[in-house]
């Protein structure tokens, strides 16, 4: 009995170093993007400037905040689940799946004026302005496009986690899941905290 505790134990422990590698692997996706935003917009100081204009600071932080309370909850969640308050954590996983899908139709409907407006890569509308503006929307869909990917697959992952709460699977002494993705969760936080100043607040 002793020894199947312990490879658990062992289990979990692989878990949590496999999942700060895949973080650490994320991170430098991002910051390798970030290093090309940076490279342009110094580049393209002035058409950057203007481009940034043409985007909703207000949903920008509205969706800032949501992430930011998402991340509460779900870091609630982890708390509970060790102290084996099962409906707390249940409520607090399912309060951060319904704002990660605030944030979500958010976006959607951003992206959508976007390309209302024709602002969108390969539209003529965007073509025929500045090498700028062309490269702002292009990075800008590109990188908050793999953000809101990153954001479903974390969805996903909660849904899975709530389902095994359901049933007993993750509990007070079994919870390395949970855990697992509250810090992939943490990791789109972290990823949103960076991408939000970088398009909506620039100058």
């Amino acid at each position: 009995m002793e020894h199947t505790l312990t490879l658990e134990h062992r289990d979990d422990d692989a878990s949590r170093i496999g999942m700060w590698l895949f973080i650490f692997t994320e991170l430098f996706l991002f910051a390798g993007l970030f290093l090309v935003f940076a490279v342009y917009r110094y580049k393209y100081a002035e058409g950057f400037h203007l481009a940034a204009q043409e985007l909703n600071v207000t949903v920008g932080t509205i969706n800032s905040i949501i992430l930011l309370l998402s991340g509460m909850t779900m870091g609630i969640s982890y708390v509970t689940i060790q102290k084996g308050e099962k409906k707390i954590t249940l409520i607090m996983l399912t309060i951060t799946i319904l704002l990660g899908i605030v944030f979500l139709t958010n976006k959607f409907f951003e992206w959508k004026l976007k390309f209302v407006h024709g602002l969108y890569p390969g539209s003529g509308e965007l073509i025929s302005l500045s090498r700028g503006d062309v490269m702002f929307f292009g990075l800008y869909f590109f990188m908050t496009g793999l953000h809101a990917l990153h954001l479903i697959v974390g969805l996903i992952l909660i849904s899975i986690v709530i389902w095994r709460v359901i049933k007993g699977r993750i509990h007070a002494t079994k919870f390395a899941l949970l855990e697992n993705s509250g810090l992939y969760w943490h990791m789109i936080d972290l990823v949103w905290i960076f991408l939000f100043p970088l398009f909506y607040l620039i100058n």
